[in-house]
């Protein structure tokens, strides 16, 4: 081997070491900044895949509209979250109507800079419009059981894993 070549690599590989472990580091520290659920058991009611929905009703003062453009996944679930237990923060890609069907949810907006609770009682009810990063927790002494109907892309994962926004550093 060349004298000169072999001195090249020698002062070349310090200059790499550092950005390769940099790298490292970022790749290794993303994953650890999602929250993932705890104390969340999750029964599947039924997954069913529409085409384009183009429903509209009125009756009287009510009206309804859902209006898709290519086609839909729709999930029927039931939730539930032993006292103390979170869905950690997270995100969907489409709305999701909930009824809380026992216990009392308590939900933290990730774009809230007050880190305001918001309470939700048996036979309460709320709808996440979809992209909003949030996490819901079973903050009482009985078990949490939500129904959730979501409508999302196909193909779509319908829970994003999100990191802790900031506004509720204590709050997972």
């Amino acid at each position: 081997m060349n004298p000169l070549t072999q001195f090249k690599k020698i002062r070349i590989l310090p200059l790499l070491i550092p950005p390769a472990l940099l790298i490292i580091a970022v790749l290794t520290a993303v994953p650890a900044l999602a929250t993932p659920p705890i104390g969340v058991t999750t029964e599947i009611f039924g997954v069913a895949t529409f085409a384009d929905i183009d429903a509209y009703t009125k009756t009287g003062d009510w009206k309804a509209n859902i209006d898709t453009k290519g086609a839909s996944d729709l999930h029927v679930l039931r939730n539930t979250i032993v006292p103390g237990g979170t869905f950690g923060w997270h995100s969907h890609p489409g709305p999701s109507l909930v009824i809380v069907a026992a216990g009392t949810a308590t939900f933290y907006l990730g774009d809230d800079a007050t880190c305001t609770p918001h309470v939700v009682p048996t036979g309460g009810t709320f709808v996440d419009q979809g992209h909003d990063v949030h996490v819901v927790r079973n903050e009482g002494t009985v078990n949490l059981v939500t129904v959730v109907v979501s409508l999302i892309p196909q193909g779509a994962t319908r829970r994003i894993d999100e990191p802790n926004p900031g506004y509720c550093p204590d709050i997972n």
